[in-house]
Order: structure tokens, then sequence, then C-alpha cells
């Protein structure tokens, strides 16, 4: 039972993000036709629209742009949290349909800290797969039964039974139980869901997941996600009492995650 580990790509985007949001913005003010419009934004041009579309507030041309990523390695406790942002497409790998045999599990960072407490989960996981794995087998080799008894072939009544049994056994298996999606999200969703999962007070996972995913897209639209982040990054903290205290130590985070994505987009280019 190995631990999960966290991977994040970003598998497709809209082709040329920023210069199709400049178009459809500048489309609505223009008689131009469309392929006149595209002809005539550069990749500056483009750029220097997009940052005139954030400073004046307006946002719902961003949404013409989306980005489509696959996570592993992460936890259901995570996908949880995830799925909060209902603006998005989602695909899950299913327990329904997937056994898991020897499920990876995703641990937290305070619980690998303390040895014997690391020691405890490392011991529920094993337990859980082990109750898993029981309660799968007594439903599979009970529906098997009833399935020939109704007139099924031992090949057919087996593979019946097996979906049968492991979508019930699931109920047994634990948060910290990893699993893969693919998420596509327009730009405007992933600049709230970055605001939201990048600050200090998200929880663990899911602002580690977002930081890599604002690192993937700072590299194919530099300009459209310059801002992006925890509001602390660009201005004042939002979370009132509940603020870290710590928009100092953040800003310089992610003023580095910027510049390090930012590197490497013109790299890409170069």
């Amino acid at each position: 039972m190995p631990k999960a580990k966290l991977r994040v790509t970003l598998i497709s985007h809209t082709p040329a993000p920023e210069k199709t949001i400049a178009a459809a913005a500048k489309l609505c003010y223009s008689p131009a036709s469309l392929a006149d419009l595209m002809d005539s934004l550069t990749d500056e041009k483009a750029a220097d629209f997009v940052q005139m579309l954030a400073s004046i507030g307006h946002e719902s041309p961003i949404e013409h742009a989306s980005f489509t990523f696959g996570i592993e390695g992460v936890s259901r406790a995570f996908l949880a949290q995830l799925t909060r942002h209902r603006i998005a497409s989602y695909s899950v790998q299913s327990q329904r349909y997937v056994r898991e045999a020897q499920f990876d599990y995703v641990v937290p960072p305070e619980i690998e800290a303390d040895p014997q407490a690391a020691a405890a989960f490392e011991e529920a996981m094993r337990d859980a797969q082990a109750h898993y794995d029981r309660i799968a087998a007594l439903l599979k080799a009970r529906h098997t039964a009833a399935f020939i008894a109704n007139g099924d072939d031992e090949k057919t009544a087996m593979r019946r039974a097996e979906k049968q049994a492991i979508e019930d056994a699931r109920f047994v298996l634990p948060n910290a139980c990893d699993t893969k999606l693919i998420v596509t999200m327009n730009a405007r969703s992933l600049l709230n869901f970055f605001a939201h999962r990048c600050c200090k007070r998200a929880q663990w996972e899911i602002r580690e997941v977002a930081d890599q995913m604002l690192s993937l897209v700072c590299r194919v639209a530099p300009t459209l996600f310059s801002k992006a982040g925890p509001s602390c990054y660009t201005g004042a903290c939002h979370e009132g009492k509940m603020s870290c205290g710590k928009a100092a130590e953040m800003r310089e985070k992610y003023i580095m995650l910027h510049e390090k994505a930012e590197q490497s987009c013109w790299e890409a280019r170069a």
C-alpha cells in the first residue's frame, strides 16, 4: 500500500488564450470581421488588452479561455473540497467500477511528522484494505450464487457480482484513499479558485494543488494570470479577523512563483 504522490499536469487549453480573450472583448466594440480582429492582434497587443480588461474589471471575456488539468495522487477529502467550485467539469475515477486493490493513500504532513501518529495511520490504512477485501469477497460470493441461481452462467455471474460487491464495499474506504481526476475550468473560474485556495488558510492539500495549477497556467498565459493568487498577493487580505497575519510572507511566495513561471514561459517561446 504505497503513499500517493501528488501530480498535476496541464492536459490542454484554449489555443492562444490571451489572443482569444482579447478578440472576444474587442468584438463587442468593433465593426471589423473576426478574421480581421484576429489578424490585427499580435501577442503584445493581446497582452496589453488583457491587462486593460483586468484594470477595469471586465471579466466576462476571459471565460472564453479554458484549461484542462489531470490531477493524480489526491485524497477523497480533497475531492469534496474541489467540487465546491461549481463552474467546472469533473471526471473522477469511480470506486463503483474500479476495485481498490492495495489502494494508495495520502498522508497529512502533521501525521507524517509524528512517528507514533504515522504508525497508527498506516495501521488504519492496512485495516481498511483488509476490511474492504473481506467485505467485497463475502458479498461477491453471495451475489454470484444468487445470479447463478437466476440462470446466469458462472463467468457472467462473477462479473456482475464483482461490480455489485465493490459498489457496497467501498463504503469502508477512508478519506485518505487516493483518486485521480480530470478537471476543466475557464479562466474566470480559475482566478476565483486561486483567490480562495492559494490562501494560507486553505486546507494544505488543495492549496498545494492550486499552487501547481497556478504555476502551469502562468507558463501559457502569463498576462492573464499575472495577478492570480491569494487576495494578499496584490492587495489586502480578505479573511478579516481570520487572517493568517502572514501577508508579506505569502506575497513573497507568489512573487517567486510568478517569476519562475514567467521565466519558464519565455524559455519555451525562445
